[in-house]
């Protein structure tokens, strides 16, 4: 698809190496990647990552093993992920205008509850003991905030949501609470408000043209982007991207959406969120006029109830999806 995009007047070209890490990879050398993986990496401009999953592979293996090492590995701390009502999908809040399903989750993607700090002591008696320990930084809450503000910013709505539980985590949430208070100075032309991570469930579902932009822990930004999507029409079609905002190392850019065994090689998975990371990718490049036509032509296969996935209610088969798009991409 990307090659099609170039192809057709872009005014660029891509340069791809595969890399074979995953499952199959774990099954031969004991481990997700190479040792030397992240120096293989860091010469690229991006990374377009597939899912991981392993149904023989147990998943902590599988993330630790590779999506993390990346995303820790190349301190991509802002996970970005868009939302909203694609045209002709029935989502299902059937109150809800596609204007009002519009938003952007920033998820701290480098330490909280997935900083790996804890571990496991006395194991298979009694008195065993397992701790994970949410870890937060100033510097790292700072930057998320600032990330996220300047986000909100850059949005017609200037309105941020900061998601919190500062009620029973008493801590490292309340030192949360009090860097957005300091850092939204910084923007006084950005309207903003908290709201506890288990409120903000219920008001997405009932409130969804209140939530703009928000922002919010590793676990919690976890939850609530897989219900946006849902909300949304699927997980097939939501998008992410890891980004390093200062541009050290290349960010990785991913469907959400996971391995989804049930289905794995039928052809039946929906490929719309890789497409939309590839739109993410394209606009983390500069690439703004290719990543627009793009999304231009995912919005045109949307619209067409004949080229829905199951996940959609059609019964489209991935590759037909695929070969739409790439058709629209050559013809326009």
């Amino acid at each position: 698809m990307l090659q099609a995009l170039a192809a057709a007047g872009a005014g660029f070209a891509f340069e791809f190496t595969s890399f074979g890490w995953g499952g199959d990879w774990y099954r031969a050398h004991g481990k997700m990647m190479p040792d030397d993986g992240l120096e293989a990496l860091r010469d690229q401009d991006a990374i377009l990552f597939g899912s991981a999953g392993d149904p023989h592979i147990p998943d902590h293996i599988t993330l630790w093993g590779l999506r993390l090492k990346i995303c820790q590995g190349f301190d991509q701390y802002a996970n970005v992920r868009p939302t909203r009502i694609l045209p002709g999908i029935d989502a299902p809040l059937k109150r809800c205008a596609p204007k009002d399903l519009d938003w952007v989750i920033v998820r701290e993607n480098s330490e909280g509850e997935y900083a790996g700090v804890g571990g496991r002591a006395h194991q298979g008696h009694p008195i065993e003991v397992a701790t994970d320990v949410s870890m937060m930084t100033r510097a790292g809450v700072e930057r998320i905030m600032r990330f996220a503000f300047k986000l909100a910013q850059s949005r017609p709505r200037k309105q941020l949501t900061v998601v919190t539980k500062s009620n029973a985590q008493r801590h490292a949430m309340v030192m949360w609470d009090e860097i957005a208070v300091s850092v939204g100075r910084e923007f006084p032309d950005v309207r903003w408000d908290k709201e506890l991570v288990d409120a903000c469930t219920a008001r997405m579902v009932n409130r969804p043209a209140s939530l703009d932009t928000l922002v919010a822990t590793n676990l919690h930004a976890d939850i609530l982007s897989d219900l946006a999507a849902a909300l949304a029409g699927s997980l097939g079609i939501a998008p992410t991207g890891n980004i390093d905002p200062e541009r050290r190392y290349p960010s990785m850019f991913e469907p959400i959406h996971g391995s989804a065994f049930d289905i794995m090689g039928k052809g039946l998975a929906n490929p719309v969120g890789t497409f939309w990371s590839c739109v993410m990718l394209l606009e983390h490049l500069g690439e703004q006029e290719a990543a627009a036509r793009l999304m231009r032509a995912i919005e045109s296969i949307t619209a067409d109830p004949k080229l829905h996935t199951g996940d959609l209610g059609g019964s489209a088969k991935t590759a037909e999806v695929t070969a739409a798009v790439v058709s629209l991409l050559k013809n326009r």
